[in-house]
Formats: structure tokens, sequence, C-alpha cells
């Protein structure tokens, strides 16, 4: 049953203007894990998390750092949660996330369906 559908989009320059303006955010919105990538990755990883929020109802206290995004050999993305976000999914009775991510043309994308 699907339980939250989420999704977002991100401006893949502006997302950096930001993040060179304001470099603390680059720790607040990204596992050490996710740190080291480039700003189209970044910003995809951004929208996934903003995607995520979404699909749980967007509810104030969840951590940024709380959910990763991973990709396996294939490049297929998926979500490694915890904290905060874990017990909001457990609070709705979400056991599993199906994600999808892009970015293109300067733009970053997002999807993310939260099933219990």
């Amino acid at each position: 049953m699907i339980i939250g559908v989420g999704i977002d989009v991100v401006d893949i320059a502006r997302f950096h203007e930001t993040l060179e303006r304001t470099p603390a955010l680059l720790e607040r919105l990204f596992t050490p894990e996710e740190r080291g990538l480039g700003i189209a990755s970044l910003a995809a990883r951004f929208a996934t998390k903003e995607a995520l929020a979404k699909a749980l109802g967007a509810p104030v206290g969840l951590h940024w750092t709380d959910a990763r995004v991973v990709t396996n050999d294939d490049g297929k993305p998926s979500l490694e949660i915890g904290g905060s976000v874990q017990a909001r999914a457990n609070d709705l009775g979400v056991d599993s996330f199906h994600v999808s991510m892009s970015h293109d043309a300067g733009i970053a994308s997002a999807i993310v369906i939260a099933e219990g």
C-alpha cells in the first residue's frame, strides 16, 4: 500500500551558489559518504531527501543526515535511513521506499514513494 509520494526539483546552479555562499550546509544536508560527490549528484540527492520528507508528510524535526542516498553497482538509487527519518517511517508504517532521481539540463529531480 502506498503511504506517501514526494517529488522535488532542484536548479543545480542555484544549489551550487547556495552551497558556496553557506558552506556549513554541506555538513547539515549530507552524510560524509555523500559529501565527496559532484554538484549535480549532490543536487539530485538533495531533491531525493526533499521528496522523502514530502512522502513522509513533511514533519518538523527530520534531520537531513538521517537519510542517505546510495546506489548499487547498476546505478539504482535507494535510501538508507535512521534516527528521525526511521522514527517517522515507523510511525506511518512505512517498510520500503522506491526512489528515482535524475539530473540533466541544469535540473536535478527525484521522486520517492513510501510503501507499507
